[in-house]
């Protein structure tokens, strides 16, 4: 499934084709994607301006002049072509083909620009709803998320205090959506290894007993902040189905520094410890047990 880096660069691609523009028709090809799509979905679209684009965790909103959001999630396999007279763009890129077959093209919006913003999703696991703006925050999709990692909340006072007293492992809390919305296994990875933490070790530790902020959890509120940056820079991870608005790669894989590196040397300078694998809470953790404690 898509994190947080890539559903963001698809947002930034999608945004000057999208915003400002009026819905002039809907193609609904399917009554449903992986849930019911809303009753009279295309009417309810038809003649909307698109006031904005933004994005909550791995969810992207389409912010309508009628006080509605056209909400989208692209699950496993989804994504977005935009077609604009012979130019056909997908924002985002996957390390795996985001398919173009027509018969996957399920919702088709043509806007007044001319432009045509197409999703396609093999496998239906995506979804899409329109929802009142004021009901936003207290929707099921939402209520429950916790703070936004790429926003200035994120430091390391406000994970000690996330994390005082827990005894899950450090990985485990940062994984929950309850806590950090957003965060994904390929990125937590990366920003535990920056940070020398071990993904075993309880995530209590990162507060002391007055509930202030350690050092490391300092560390990691500025490395998750620096590793999400850098992959939407680089246009994601380039591993599953995403693509950037040019189609070209985006080459954060290349830098991964532990994630799918079983058996390769750490990298971090001065260590001569060797990259493990493990299962926590069955996802793969990626890690250097001899740097990382």
């Amino acid at each position: 499934m898509p994190e947080l880096p890539e559903v963001e660069t698809v947002r930034r691609g999608l945004e000057p084709a999208m915003v400002g523009q009026k819905i002039k028709k809907v193609e609904q090809r399917r009554p449903d994607l992986r849930f019911p799509l809303p009753e009279r979905f295309p009417e309810r679209l038809t003649g909307r301006t698109i006031t904005g684009l933004s994005r909550r965790a791995k969810y992207l909103l389409a912010h309508l002049d009628d006080d509605t959001a056209l909400v989208c999630h692209l699950g496993m396999s989804g994504s977005f072509r935009v077609e604009e007279g012979s130019k056909s763009l997908q924002p985002g890129e996957f390390h795996h083909e985001r398919s173009k077959a027509l018969a996957h093209d399920h919702i088709v919006l043509h806007l007044s620009s001319g432009a045509r913003v197409t999703y396609n999703d093999p496998r239906r696991f995506g979804f899409m709803d329109l929802i009142p703006q004021a009901a936003l925050s207290e929707h099921p999709f939402f209520r429950d998320l916790g703070l936004e990692p790429l926003g200035n909340e994120l430091d390391g006072s406000r994970l000690a205090s996330l994390f005082k007293g827990r005894k899950a492992p450090l990985k485990a809390a940062l994984l929950d959506q309850r806590l950090i919305a957003g965060l994904g296994n390929i990125y937590v990875c990366e920003s535990l290894h920056r940070s020398g933490l071990s993904p075993k070790r309880a995530a209590g530790t990162l507060a002391r007993k007055s509930g202030a902020p350690t050092p490391g959890a300092e560390r990691l509120a500025t490395n998750i902040r620096l590793v999400l940056q850098d992959a939407v820079r680089a246009g994601g991870s380039s591993l599953r189905d995403h693509r950037q608005t040019d189609g070209s790669l985006g080459y954060f894989q290349h830098n991964f520094r532990v994630y799918d590196q079983e058996g390769e040397p750490c990298p971090t300078s001065g260590c001569d410890g060797t990259v493990r694998r493990i299962v926590q809470s069955g996802r793969s953790t990626f890690y250097c047990p001899k740097c990382q404690k």
